[in-house]
Formats: C-alpha cells, sequence, structure tokens
C-alpha cells in the first residue's frame, strides 16, 4: 500500500475527535490509513476498550459445511467453485452432514454454517430440508447459513421476495446469516472482480432483509485487490449506515485477498499485513456502530491474528472445522480451541469461549 505524507497533528486532530465521540467523515478514514501504524494501532485500541472494558477476548466453537461447490457466478478471486457441468462438482449429502455435526457437537461446538456456491440444480426446498433436520436431530446448534448472494439467487429461482425466502429459511431453523460476498461495496470494484455478483445496493437490500424478519447477520470485507483506499473507506461507511438504520450486525471480519486464488488474480500483489494491521484499525475508528470485530486468521495466520488483538479485534472468530473455501487457494492455516487459549493468553487477555449472539459460555483461567 503507497503511503503518502500527511501532517502528523492532522492525524491527531482526527483520532482526538474520535475518541471524543464524534464520527469520523470519509476523508477522515482515507487520511487515517497514512497515519503511524502505532499511534493507529493505540487508538483502534482505545475504542475497542471503550466498548470491550474487560481484558477478554473471546472465541466460537463452530465448523463451516460446504453444500455444494457447483457455482455459476465464477468470481475472479475464488479458486473453489467448478462449473455446474464439471465431473468434479458435489452437493453434501445428509451421511456426511451428520458425520461432521457428529464431531463439532463431541467437542463442545455451537454453531454451524452451511455455505456454498450458487448451484441452478438446487432450490430453496433443498436448503429448508437440510436445515429443519439439522435442527430436529442437533437442536443444541445455531445455523449460521447462507449469504446475500445465495438469498438473492433463490428469490429468482423462486420467485419470491428476500424477505420472503428468509422467512421460509427461518422457520425451517435457520438462525442467523453471515456477510459474505460483501467484498467491496462499491459497483466498479465488483464489476471488476466478481461482475456477476449482485451490486452493492443489492447486498444491503437483503442485509436489511434480514433485520425485517428479526434475524442477525455479520459484515465482512474482502480487501486488498483493486479498490482505493476511499472505497475501502465507502465500504465502511455504507455498513455504517445500514447498522444506523437496522443493528443487524453482530460483527464485521475483514479479510485480505489471496493472489493465490486463480490465474486471473495473480497478477495482483498480496496484501502484507502491515495493510492488515491499519485495516483493522481503521475500520475500528470509523465503522464505530459495530460492537465485535473478529480477526482473519484463516487467511492472515495465527500469528497476525494475534497482533490484531492489539489493533481493534477483540474476537477471534471461530476454530472453523474443516474450511475448504480458503483452503482452496493454497492457504491451509489451521486452529483448535487449545491454540487459540495459547494466543489470547500470550497476547495478554483472558479466552473465554462464546456463542454465535456473544453470549460467554465459557471462561477459561
Amino acid at each position: 500500500m503507497s503511503q503518502q505524507m500527511v501532517e502528523p497533528k492532522m492525524i491527531e486532530r482526527i483520532i482526538e475527535k474520535r475518541l471524543s465521540g464524534e464520527r469520523l467523515t470519509l476523508e477522515d478514514g482515507v487520511l487515517l490509513f497514512h497515519a503511524d501504524l502505532t499511534l493507529l494501532g493505540q487508538a483502534a485500541n482505545s475504542v475497542r476498550e471503550q466498548l470491550h472494558p474487560e481484558p477478554v477476548v473471546t472465541f466460537l466453537v463452530d465448523r463451516n459445511i460446504a453444500t455444494t461447490n457447483a457455482c455459476v457466478v465464477d468470481c475472479d478471486f475464488c479458486a473453489f467453485y467448478v462449473s455446474p457441468r464439471s465431473d468434479k462438482k458435489y452437493v453434501t449429502d445428509f451421511e456426511e452432514i451428520f458425520r461432521n455435526l457428529d464431531d463439532l457437537v463431541a467437542i463442545g461446538g455451537t454453531q454451524v454454517l452451511f455455505q456454498g456456491g450458487i448451484n441452478p440444480e438446487l432450490r430453496l426446498d433443498h436448503y429448508t430440508n437440510i436445515f429443519r433436520i439439522v435442527k430436529k436431530k442437533y437442536p443444541q446448534l445455531h445455523i449460521h447459513s447462507m449469504s446475500p448472494e445465495e438469498i438473492h439467487y433463490l428469490t429468482k429461482r423462486e420467485k419470491m421476495t428476500a424477505e420472503e425466502v428468509l422467512r421460509a429459511l427461518k422457520d425451517a431453523g435457520m438462525n442467523s446469516l453471515p456477510g459474505g460476498g460483501a467484498e467491496i461495496l462499491v459497483d466498479r470494484v465488483r464489476g471488476i472482480i466478481s461482475p456477476k455478483k449482485i451490486p452493492a445496493l443489492r447486498w444491503l437490500e437483503i442485509m436489511r432483509a434480514v433485520s425485517r424478519v428479526g434475524m442477525k447477520g455479520s459484515a465482512t470485507m474482502m480487501y486488498g485487490h483493486i479498490e482505493t483506499l476511499e472505497e475501502r473507506v465507502i465500504h465502511f461507511l455504507r455498513l455504517r449506515e445500514l447498522q444506523d438504520q437496522t443493528e443487524v450486525f453482530r460483527a464485521f471480519i475483514p479479510w485480505s485477498f489471496s493472489a493465490q486464488s486463480t490465474p486471473r488474480m495473480s497478477h495482483v500483489p498480496m496484501a502484507g499485513g502491515e495493510d492488515y494491521l491499519r485495516t483493522m484499525a481503521v475500520a475500528r475508528l470509523v465503522l464505530d456502530n459495530v460492537p465485535n470485530f473478529q480477526t482473519g486468521w484463516v487467511t492472515e495466520g495465527t500469528k497476525l491474528a494475534q497482533v490484531a488483538l492489539a489493533f481493534g479485534a477483540n474476537d477471534m472468530g471461530g476454530i472453523l472445522m474443516e474450511e475448504r473455501v480458503v483452503k482452496a487457494t493454497g492457504i491451509t492455516n489451521e486452529t483448535n480451541t487449545s491454540e487459540f487459549l495459547r494466543l489470547i493468553r500470550k497476547a495478554g487477555y483472558r479466552p473465554a469461549q462464546r456463542d454465535t449472539n456473544y453470549k460467554i459460555i465459557r471462561y477459561f483461567d
């Protein structure tokens, strides 16, 4: 990320403005990307401590299950999907789902995330059947599943509104929606890296519908490819505006683009660790109404995720048993509860296992 000379006193004024409770503007956010890294981290950590005064870092015991790898959206950066015509496509069956969830329950897991490609062979009843059966067999599990992109596809497939689709999924047992597919919520960017995906405003509309049916979601960002710093901050501000109106987001999770993902994006240099820490910190300062910030250990690695706890993050996310989507890029970071406990303690915090709603299940002393 290129740096420009910014008057230090200007940065100090922006930070003082935020710490006094004022909201930051688009210009403020862009300038903060050029702040001294240590100063930026201290400011983000101060905001984190205002929201979370106890020296606790939380984590989730969960599992991702890919429903299908067949997808018609074929984003430039995705190494996971295959064409619906490919002989390598699959649809996960109940035998595998039950085996995976038995393993999750055995280690005290509380959340399952079902997510996959946009497979034209699968209709709404495929997903409602999964959720209904899983909820009956594992009532203790929180089903945090689908994505705005998948919801949009089902509205077209079934000729239903987003609210109607979401209510059907909720009635079947789905509890909340992850924020996948947000990438950068600017259509210039989306038109280049994922031209078949829904526009930014449609993503936001579906998250608004999530709130209307009484569910919560999370907000994400995949940065470090072709977007400008201004477009990153626009992304924060669009999430902030929707959160003002709905309070739909429980958490924000940024992660960097992986240049290893596909040959079509191999010319894009990978974002480095410093850029990740800056992005986390600026997001914490600008996106002032989302309480929880997760580290992106799956893409960034556990050590950098640990450092991010000093740059505004208060949560390590989930252990993600058998995550497949990022692994398809060649990134193979893995972890478990014991590793999370070690990382959190070494960073100077008290570890605590939480549920999807950020309710503490257990403290580890």
